[in-house]
């Protein structure tokens, strides 16, 4: 076992680089995991890279980023019975080409699942909290604002696990909006008091408004977007129609997910969403050039295996 890992993140202010550290010693508890891939989070990462995270009172240096980590057990503790050497698991060390991780932090990832469907786990689940919080049913119409990753995952949730029929959303952009129409959804401008419920994925106040006056009286919103981009405020409609407002944060149990996710073929329909592809080797240099581009990617996939 190696005694050190190489870590990417920001060395200073804007500036990314790679660092070296010691790894701790392997515990009873403990699993030494070798990446084998990762991805960017656009969302959440990268206002933390610009130091635009509006939830981050403060950056301290060197920041480390990332929580998206796909690999292969390579030495488990003596107490340790989840997983086994060989194993590929997912978890959320972020960006390091090896880790020394608590079993409890480990999720395990059948050999059948490639590593783009794997790493999109951790988000799946989280988009699932969110639907779980609200009262669904086949018959309920929904809108969702925001094709991102989150909202993405929250359509195809939606479609796969309550199978609601009628899944609306709302996006500008159109090869995104294509992506949620290849899961089943439409892409609407929506009528006022037309929506049963509505899930909010964008970030956005200007969506949030209009979620608010597309949802029928009484109706409810799920907030999944985390508030780190725009202020999310409530509108008159929202007191005017007595609208429920639910928020929801990580996922409601990772491993329990798994087993749904990649039980049968629903893995096989997950959308694609890694527009770009880099190394670790080559990922300082593409946090600096996504930092400086308008015309960003819905995921970045990192290769660990790659050498360039």
């Amino acid at each position: 076992m190696l005694n050190t890992t190489t870590i990417c993140c920001l060395v200073e202010s804007k500036t990314p680089g790679y660092l070296v550290r010691e790894l701790p010693p392997l515990g009873i508890h403990d699993v030494y995991v070798r990446t084998l891939a990762g991805a960017i989070s656009i969302g959440a990462e990268l206002p933390q890279w610009l130091e635009q995270d509006m939830t981050e009172t403060s950056y301290d240096y060197p920041l480390e980023t990332g929580y998206e980590s796909y690999g292969e057990v390579l030495a488990v503790g003596d107490a340790v019975q989840i997983v086994k050497p060989g194993d590929r698991v997912v978890s959320f060390y972020g960006h390091q080409n090896q880790a020394i991780i608590p079993e409890s932090k480990v999720i395990p990832v059948p050999a059948y699942v490639s590593p783009r469907e794997a790493l999109l786990l951790i988000l799946s689940c989280d988009a699932a909290k969110g639907v779980r919080k609200l009262t669904l049913t086949p018959d309920t119409s929904v809108l969702v604002s925001g094709m991102g990753t989150i909202g993405l995952l929250t359509v195809h949730y939606l479609r796969h696990y309550v199978n609601v029929r009628q899944i609306d959303i709302l996006e500008p952009l159109t090869s995104r909006a294509e992506l949620a129409r290849q899961l089943g959804a439409r892409v609407v401008t929506p009528d006022s008091s037309m929506y049963d419920a509505a899930i909010e994925c964008s970030g956005r106040q200007a969506a949030f408004a209009e979620l608010q006056s597309a949802v029928r009286p009484h109706g409810a919103i799920c907030v999944l977007s985390d508030g780190n981009r725009e202020t999310l405020t409530l509108t008159p409609a929202f007191h005017a129609k007595e609208l429920q407002i639910v928020a929801s944060s990580d996922g409601w149990d990772y491993r329990k997910h798994a087993d749904w996710l990649f039980a049968d073929e629903r893995h096989a329909t997950l959308p694609a969403l890694f527009e770009h592809e880099t190394s670790f080797s080559e990922l300082a240099s593409c946090f600096a050039a996504l930092m400086e581009t308008p015309d960003l990617p819905i995921k970045v996939f990192v290769d660990y295996e790659q050498t360039s």
